[in-house]
Order: structure tokens, then sequence, then C-alpha cells
């Protein structure tokens, strides 16, 4: 009995190191700068450059932002989350003193190169921009601001629940969109597994969304997903056989 209670605390001790050993660090701080979009509701965020849809339902609510192409990655860091300051000692007449706000990137903020980056054109590269959701940017500014000096840096998301899985597409085409991922809150690469299939790579389709190309019809869908950092995590047999297009499935597992 002892030997046996000695196993178990050696496999626990195993299991705990592999999930926290790896665990997502927060970065170090880094200037750049904030706008806010959306309204006072933050109504107009709905949607994105990164296909979570309604931020309500979701879960992602209105502490969201659009980044500008040098944070953006070609929608690689959809999801990531960010803690933001409003740096008072460059801009005391408009930010607020000693908060902060975590925001999940959820959009694109494109450039506009008809305007210079300093009148205009915030998220024309090589700018760190952001363009937040109104109510999250007002815990940090001065509305009459419109815009401010911050610090940022990239940390942990947490999130309620597991991992969601949304499957958009037809027959031949499964367009995969993850969302709710904690940890890392960003994708690097994915795979999905039918109950008659191996496992085949899957590809980046557009913001969180990820396609695969085979007929899954009829089988039940397992997927594997590898964040940013590296962390690996199964899903298995995550989606019923019986599942349609349109469908969200939701999972107990979470990075």
């Amino acid at each position: 009995m002892e030997k046996i209670v000695f196993v178990l605390a050696i496999l626990i001790g195993v299991c705990y190191y592999s999930i926290y050993a790896n665990a997502f660090s927060p970065s170090g701080w880094t200037k750049g700068h904030a706008t806010f979009y959306g309204g006072s509701d933050a109504s107009g965020t709905i949607g994105g450059a990164c296909g979570y849809g309604n931020l309500y339902s979701t879960g992602y609510g209105t502490r969201t932002a659009a980044l500008s192409t040098a944070l953006f990655n070609d929608g690689a860091s959809c999801g990531q989350c960010y803690k933001i300051i409003c740096d008072y000692t460059s801009d005391n007449q408009w930010c607020k003193r000693g908060v902060s706000v975590i925001i999940t990137a959820t959009n694109f903020c494109p450039p506009n190169l008809d305007l210079p980056s300093n009148n205009g054109g915030w998220c024309n590269p090589p700018l760190q921009h952001f363009d937040m959701a109104q109510p999250a940017w007002e815990k940090i500014g001065i509305y009459k601001g419109g815009i401010v000096p911050v610090l940022f840096q990239r940390v942990p998301c947490k999130k309620h629940g597991g991992v969601r899985f949304t499957i958009n597409g037809r027959d031949y085409f499964e367009l995969v969109l993850v969302s709710n991922v904690a940890g890392a809150g960003s994708i690097q690469s994915m795979s999905i597994k039918g109950s008659r299939t191996d496992w085949m790579t899957m590809s980046r389709n557009w913001g969180a969304n990820w396609q695969s190309n085979a007929y899954l019809n009829g089988q039940s869908l397992s997927f594997k997903v590898i964040t940013t950092d590296g962390e690996t995590k199964l899903f298995l047999d995550i989606v019923p056989s019986n599942w349609a297009f349109g469908q969200t499935f939701s999972s107990s597992v979470q990075f």
C-alpha cells in the first residue's frame, strides 16, 4: 500500500510539472500608444479580424483591442493578452495614474498610409499600437485625450471554462474557430483527427480559424493544439460523430 501511495505521489508530481513548468510568463514592458473605438458599450467591436464573432457571448466582453500590423502578425497574435498602463510620466494630462487593464487581441487595426504616423496613421508600421474597445481604454485614459502613450506587456490569459471549437465550412472544408484559449492565448499549430483517419496538419485560414480539406462527416473529431509558447494539449473526441457545420463544442481542457 505504501509503495502504491509513493508511486501515485511521483505521478502527481510529474503531472504537476508538465502542466506548470512551461507555463506562459509575462514579457517585459514596451512603449506604445493606444486609441479607442466601438462606442461606450463596445458594440462596434463585434466581429473583427480574428473571427471570434459576438465578443459578448463568446466571453471576451469589452476588454479587447485591435492590434497594429507590427503586433497582429497576420493573425498569429489573435487571442493574446496584454496588460496596459497609461504612461503618466509622458502624459499627465490624459493618463489615469496607477491603474492598468488587461485586454485580449480580437481584431486588426489596419494602417492608413495616407496619413502620417504621428497624426492619424496610428497603426502604420512599425508602430506598436492598440485600438482598444472604449470601455477598456477609459480604464486607463481620459476620454477627451483620444490617444495616449502606454506601456504594455504580454501576460498569460485567464479564461473561464475550457477551449472551444466552432466548426464552419462545408464538405471537404472544415473551418475550425478556436476560442477561449488561456495561457499564451494564441495558437502556433493545430492538427485534426477523425475517428477513421490519422492525424492531419491544419493550416491557418484567417485569424483564429484553422482549416482542413478532408471529408470528415460522420466521424468524431479530435484536435491537437500547440500554443505559441510551445505547450501542447489533446482534445480527444471532443466533437461527436453527429456534428453539423455551425456548431460549437466546449471542452473541459484548458492551457
